[in-house]
């Protein structure tokens, strides 16, 4: 071959010896011989194949004889492949013809053109074929049992509603309410009267001043067909939208009750109430109450002006330039200094609050302040053991080991000495609270065994408030116990707590005696407030316009890394 010369392939030679490898498979034979085809005029009609005799190949082809002849292993033939093979043939009389003509050596065929047409002919059987019906799914015979908008019931006459709700509108000039005429609204729909506010919100009230018929009809219409229990819909009113969830902003009333509420309702300290944790908890039939009762003072879970004065005036009693931020040497003064400062420092470490403002500023809101107080004062409910308990797990791994208790003693060990004490040493210390707390596990407390412990609140104060430490080491453990084991209505410390500071606060103001604190000059504007809203406030609708007092900046949210991670 003279040099620069490329080889050039034979591609059609070897197409056919490939194609006349397939032909010469025993399923192909096997096929073959069973129909006989007919043949055009002029030619031998092919005959039927004797059984273990080979059809014969176009000249200058030679078939293998044995499987073997071939180099290279040979893949066997599919079940499904063969099937295909056989409809298409026994479909389509031409290609059986040329088949039959390419074995005989009468007609030759291209491969390429065979290939071809049988492919087409397969995409026509394809698209012709009935498509059998499926067996239904196993999962349809499931009945649903997982309803995030509550669970559909079949009773209710949504006609029915919109027009008794169409006739309240009625009575109002030019069929258009104003917010003085929701509550009448809201009879109409079912709803509790204090659910006036997020009523004319949710139709877009606030913008206009009034709503109208037609919108609210067709916003109460579209609740009605996608909300089917009270938490759903107090939901739908309240969230902003393309959210599931309600976050602080959402709530209208002042920013104290709206941490009463947080604190009680988001158990998953996550910052968004989901429609689960508002049907476990009591806040929409605390909510109802207030129609009810006269004096909101005795709805103490979360609306009692009382617990609000109360929170209020501690808080400004420690924010001594009333910019309505506490650093930690404010919130160190709590209590005359009952909280170690190892606590404090936990507290303004970001381990309970929300956000980097606390961390970069060093000052804590009021908000956190509503959430520090209830849980000081009260231990024993699950919120304030998880706030405390977030506290002491330094190093985050859900359990307090030896070391995290021994940090906090040390302290408290110190301040005893300090004041004439004898300390406990910390392993009768130590001894004493795992036989309180009985841990399941030896070596460290998690937070079940404290959230199933009775005396939780004995186990923080031993280790950060030395004042009540100092108390409960003045009872008997015994005393304790029949305390905690009360059973019937009995106040909880906080209400406890909330009650003796607002009747002393309410008889030194009767007295006309000045707080002794050293702000006498200070407490002049919010005394004033305070006094001027303590008769209207009772009577207030729950979800009206906030006041002054309540212009305190909330929690800047990012919805990443600042918000708590639930435990």
């Amino acid at each position: 071959m003279p040099p620069g010369k490329v080889l050039q392939p034979v591609l059609k030679m070897k197409v056919d010896e490939l194609f006349l490898r397939w032909l010469s498979e025993s399923g192909t034979q096997l096929m073959l011989q069973e129909w006989p085809v007919p043949t055009a005029p002029g030619r031998r009609r092919m005959e039927r194949a004797e059984p273990g005799r080979r059809l014969d190949c176009p000249a200058g082809l030679v078939l293998p004889r044995e499987r073997g002849a071939w180099p290279g292993p040979r893949r066997p033939m599919r079940a499904d492949g063969m099937r295909l093979r056989e409809l298409s043939l026994r479909g389509d009389p031409d290609l059986r013809q040329e088949l039959a003509s390419l074995a005989r050596g009468c007609d030759f065929v291209l491969p390429s053109r065979f290939k071809k047409r049988l492919k087409a002919f397969q995409q026509v059987q394809v698209q012709t074929k009935k498509e059998e019906p499926l067996p239904p799914a196993a999962s349809q015979s499931i009945p649903a049992f997982y309803f995030p908008r509550g669970r559909p019931k079949e009773t209710v006459n949504v006609d029915a509603v919109i027009a008794k709700i169409e006739r309240a509108f009625a009575q109002f000039p030019h069929e258009r309410a104003t917010m003085e005429n929701m509550g009448l609204v809201a009879k109409a729909c079912g709803c509790p009267l204090y659910w006036k506010a997020p009523l004319f919100c949710g139709a877009g009230g606030e913008r206009t001043g009034s709503v109208s018929v037609h919108k609210f009809v067709a916003m109460w219409r579209k609740v009605l067909h996608g909300c089917h229990d009270d938490a759903a819909k107090f939901v739908h009113l309240l969230m902003n939208p393309g959210c599931n969830y309600l976050v602080q902003e959402d709530f209208v009333p002042f920013l104290q009750v709206i941490q009463r509420i947080f604190y009680t309702v988001n158990r998953s300290w996550s910052g968004r109430i989901t429609c689960a944790e508002l049907r476990r908890s009591t806040f929409l039939q605390n909510v109802a109450l207030l129609e009810e009762e006269a004096d909101i003072n005795q709805l103490t879970e979360y609306f009692s002006y009382e617990h609000f004065y109360v929170i209020y005036c501690k808080f400004w009693e420690l924010d001594t330039d009333h910019d309505l931020l506490i650093d930690a040497q404010d919130l160190a003064r709590h209590n005359d200094h009952a909280i170690s400062a190892k606590m404090i420092d936990r507290i303004f470490s970001g381990a309970v609050t929300r956000g980097r403002k606390v961390q970069k500023e060093g000052k804590i809101s009021y908000a956190d302040f509503v959430w520090f107080l209830i849980s000081e004062e009260d231990k024993k409910t699950p919120t304030s053991i998880e706030y405390w308990f977030r506290c002491m797990d330094l190093d985050g791994d859900g359990a307090l080991s030896m070391f995290e208790l021994e940090y906090f003693y040390e302290e408290q060990c110190r301040r005893l000495d300090s004041m004439a004490i004898e300390a406990l040493p910390f392993q009768d210390c130590l001894c004493q609270m795992l036989d309180l707390v009985k841990p399941r596990s030896e070596g460290k407390i998690t937070l079940r065994d404290l959230k199933q412990c009775k005396l939780a609140n004995v186990f923080f104060d031993t280790f950060f408030n030395i004042e009540k430490y100092l108390d409960h080491e003045q009872k008997e453990q015994v005393c304790l116990l029949r305390e905690s084991d009360s059973d019937g209505p009995e106040l909880s410390d906080w209400e406890k707590y909330a009650a003796e500071e607002y009747d002393i606060l309410v008889a030194e103001e009767a007295a006309g005696e000045p707080w002794e604190d050293g702000y006498d000059a200070e407490l002049s504007p919010v005394d004033q407030k305070l006094s001027a809203l303590r008769t209207p406030l009772a009577q207030r609708p729950f979800f009206e316009a906030p006041s002054a007092l309540s212009a305190v900046d909330l929690y800047e949210y990012a919805c990443a890394d600042d918000d708590l991670q639930p435990l």
